[in-house]
């Protein structure tokens, strides 16, 4: 097949640090590739691929305060359809969310999108699908559609990771680790009550997002002392693969509904069990008991960290090697197409 991916131009594909959804797109093309589909990658002009790349937009909108970004964004946008209609592309896959729907039907190429993120969870996000319910999505958990069950699902496709990237690590340090977006909704101040009731140094890896400065100087930075509560910023491929396999666990203690929660796979990948509230996708990432421990609040979650001695990490390990791996979301999202294919698709306003 003739496969377009439309990227994210928040972050290069893929990340030099923080950006799952770069990240997965990064994985997927390449896993295309590896497959023997002509694949062409809409992203950053730095971006590096096996596929084709195409773009417009010649750096990351997050590394680059000087462009504004959803004129970009539109930019991006406007430039992937043309281009696969002269490309001739049997299918434009849309990782961009609701921003592309209003013009995937303005041209012949069959559009499909991936649901990434939180969006659904916002009103006016869920206002925007629902203007578009005969359109073709697929759902990365099931958990996923319950923020808007009407949409046209044509399939669930787990997010998938590069096993080689991760090394296993038998016996770990004694250290729990944060690793996201440092910000209420990702429970980084939990994750720091957690290691101070629970007498553990804790290390917290991640991105301060705009807005988010204030969170952070508040509810992060008065418990930073470099040794019980650690804060490392962001932290690339190298340092992230190092972290985890060092970490008892990671927490992953959620305020906000999970849509999958790709550092959960990487975490386990590297055979360290997760502990984290039962929000979205945690409870079909995690198996309770076996590859970490799904809890309600932070009494249940400091008892977990008493039985982690429990854990089999090998179990961690091979559930990602059942579930979570590229080569499973490829062919996942192979059988999508061939079913966008089958059926019509793009219909008229």
């Amino acid at each position: 097949m003739k496969i377009g991916i439309l990227a994210p131009v928040t972050w290069r594909t893929p990340p030099r640090k923080y950006g799952p959804w770069e990240q997965v797109c990064a994985n997927l093309a390449d896993g295309l590739v590896e497959r023997g589909h002509e694949v062409y990658l809409f992203a950053t002009g730095d971006s590096v691929t096996q596929a084709r790349l195409e773009w417009v937009c010649p750096a990351p909108l997050g590394e680059n305060p000087k462009f504004p970004s959803r004129p970009w964004e539109l930019i991006h946008i406007g430039f992937a359809l043309k281009r696969a209609d002269e490309l001739e592309l049997d299918v434009l896959h849309n990782h961009m969310n609701y921003l592309t729907l209003p013009f995937a039907r303005l041209i012949r190429t069959p559009v499909v999108t991936t649901l990434h993120g939180a969006a659904l969870l916002e009103a006016d996000s869920r206002e925007a699908y629902r203007r578009f319910p005969d359109m073709p999505f697929i759902s990365i958990s099931h958990a996923e559609r319950e923020g808007c069950p009407e949409l046209r699902y044509i399939a669930n496709v787990y997010n998938g990771i590069r096993l080689e990237q991760f090394d296993f690590v038998d016996k770990p340090g004694e250290y729990l680790l944060f690793i996201g977006r440092i910000c209420p909704d990702k429970g980084t101040d939990l994750a720091v009550e957690l290691a101070r009731r629970t007498n553990l140094p804790l290390v917290i890896a991640g991105l301060v997002p705009g807005g988010e400065e204030a969170f952070f100087e508040e509810k992060i930075r008065p418990w930073i002392d470099g040794k019980q509560i650690r804060f490392v910023g962001e932290v690339g491929p190298v340092e992230r693969n190092r972290l985890m396999g060092g970490a008892l666990a990671l927490l992953h203690l959620v305020r906000a509904p999970e849509p999958f929660g790709l550092v959960m796979a990487e975490a386990m990948a590297c055979g360290t069990p997760v502990i984290g509230f039962g929000r979205g996708s945690v409870p079909e990432v995690v198996e309770h008991g076996r590859t970490g421990f799904v809890v309600s609040d932070l009494d249940e979650a400091a008892a977990c960290v008493g039985r982690l001695s429990g854990i089999r990490r090998r179990d961690c390990r091979e559930r990602v090697e059942r579930l979570f791996t590229v080569e499973r979301m490829v062919e996942g999202y192979e059988a999508a197409y061939r079913s966008l294919l089958s059926s019509p698709v793009n219909p008229s306003p």
